[in-house]
This record gives structure tokens, sequence and C-alpha cells, in this order.
């Protein structure tokens, strides 16, 4: 538990006192998410330091006084950064995390190399998903009845999340990972992104960005990503084929092939438009 800007948070870092050649990656869950659904992910990046924290009444984190919004919390990030001496890092975000990425990077570029998105979109202009995967999604019932949540998880999170190696249901998977929100909490989230797009910003961003999509995820459709992709000069587009919402487990080892794929490539592969410029 750490307290910065007046806020205790609860923070989890991987392999940050190891050696590495490579910079930390800071990460944004997704809506109502805790550390531990995550933390698959960030132990499968063993090469680098991770870092990554619930958000005001997520998980372990206590519940909020009063709202916030993406200014507030992309500051105290790099609040946490200075604490544990993180000068810069390779930002990465899934869902509503993927928006926080996108306003990390705006708000604080000089902190940002590279930007990893995952099953995201521009915030308030964006392509909705499936109407019944919306009104589930929106519910917070998916996180404390797990019947609930079984009986709509191909319906939330596409259809190979339900079942295979690397399934969200059961007692290994996603589900048995999450921790419900508090009532607050999960309302503040919605609340501090109400209003909000980068959609103005991305033209301008010149860091380079990995835009991952999954082609079957009825919450964040395809063409989001397309549009992040159109508009930022150094974005890139990898979809997974038969991803759903959750291809980030689902189609683990792709995806992580395609992370380590741009995070390690040369500044001409991963920002080729800006270097044509040049």
């Amino acid at each position: 538990m750490e307290t910065v800007a007046g806020r205790t948070l609860r923070v989890a870092r991987w392999r940050w006192d190891d050696e590495s050649e490579h910079l930390p990656v800071l990460f944004f869950n997704g809506i109502g998410a805790n550390i531990e659904a995550v933390a698959p992910l960030a132990a499968a990046l063993n090469d680098r330091p991770f870092i990554m924290f619930d958000m005001p009444g997520i998980g372990g984190s206590p519940d909020p006084l009063i709202p916030y919004n993406s200014v507030v919390m992309a500051y105290t990030a790099t609040l946490l950064l200075d604490r544990f001496g993180a000068d810069q890092v390779d930002v990465m975000g899934i869902s509503w995390g993927g928006a926080m990425a996108q306003h990390f990077a705006i708000q604080h570029p000089g902190r940002t190399r590279r930007v990893v998105l995952a099953a995201t979109s521009m915030g308030m202009i964006m392509v909705p998903g499936n109407p019944a995967a919306l009104s589930k999604m929106a519910n917070p019932r998916r996180y404390v009845d797990p019947d609930y949540m079984m009986k709509h998880f191909e319906t939330l999170y596409g259809g190979a999340a339900a079942s295979g190696e690397n399934a969200g249901g059961g007692k290994t998977g996603h589900t048995s990972r999450l921790t419900p929100p508090s009532p607050r909490g999960y309302f503040y989230q919605l609340l501090a992104m109400m209003g909000w797009t980068s959609a103005p910003a991305l033209p301008f961003m010149k860091k380079p960005m990995l835009v991952m999509m999954g082609d079957d995820d009825s919450i964040v459709p395809l063409v989001n990503g397309k549009m992040i992709t159109s508009l930022a000069p150094n974005a890139q587009l990898k979809v997974l084929k038969g991803g759903g919402h959750l291809f980030l487990l689902t189609h683990k080892d792709e995806s992580l092939e395609a992370i380590h794929k741009f995070l390690d490539s040369s500044e001409e592969e991963a920002a080729p438009q800006t270097r044509k410029a040049a």
C-alpha cells in the first residue's frame, strides 16, 4: 500500500530490483479489474520490470472520498514512478486502461517511450459494441455472482474466452482472479472517463504505438483500433484472429510475441512515419 497525492493505492511491482536493459512497463487495468487479473501477463513479460496499481475502490485500494479523473490519476502514476526511481516507462493499458495509457502519454510525453494499447478506443468518440455485451459489462453483478459471470462469459468476452487452454472461466481462469470492486469505486471509475476522448490529441502524438485488437471483441469492436491507428502517425495495428476482449489471455503467446517485437524493435521499425518525415 502506497500513499501518493493524498490517495492510498495498492501497488504491485515485478522484477523491480532485477537488472534489466529494458524500461519498466506501467500498466493500466480495465474497468473494475484488480491487480490479480493481469498478474499472468506481468509474470510472462519476464525480461523487464512491471508496475501497476488498483484504482481507488478497486481490488485492494480503499474507496475514494471524492471523484477523480484521468488527469489526476496520470499525475498520481508519475508520483509512484518517482517514488520507485523510474524516470521513463513503456505504457500499456487494456480497455478502460487503454484510454488511461493514451492519456498518460499525452499528459506526460517525457515519461513515455512507447505505448501498447489492447482492446481499447479513443474514449467518447468510439463505435460501441454489442448492446447485449455492453449491458452486462455495465452490471457490477458480473464481479459478485459467479453464476451470472459464467452464464454470460461468452457474450461478454468472445467465444474463445469460454474454452481452451487459456480459458477465462472456471476455478483457475480469469473469473477466479477478479475481486469485486466497491459500488463507489466502480461508479467513480466509470465517471473518471466521462466525456473524455483522445481524438484531438492523437494526430500530434509522435510516440510509437502498438494497437492490439481482437476481431471477435463484442465490447470494443475492431474498428475502434483502426480509428486510433488512422489518427496517430506512428501507430501500428495488430489484429488477433478470433480474439475477444480477453485476447491477452486467450491468445497469450501471440500477444506476447507482438508486445516483445514492438517494445524491442528499433526506432525505425517502431516509428516508421516519424523517421521517414525526418
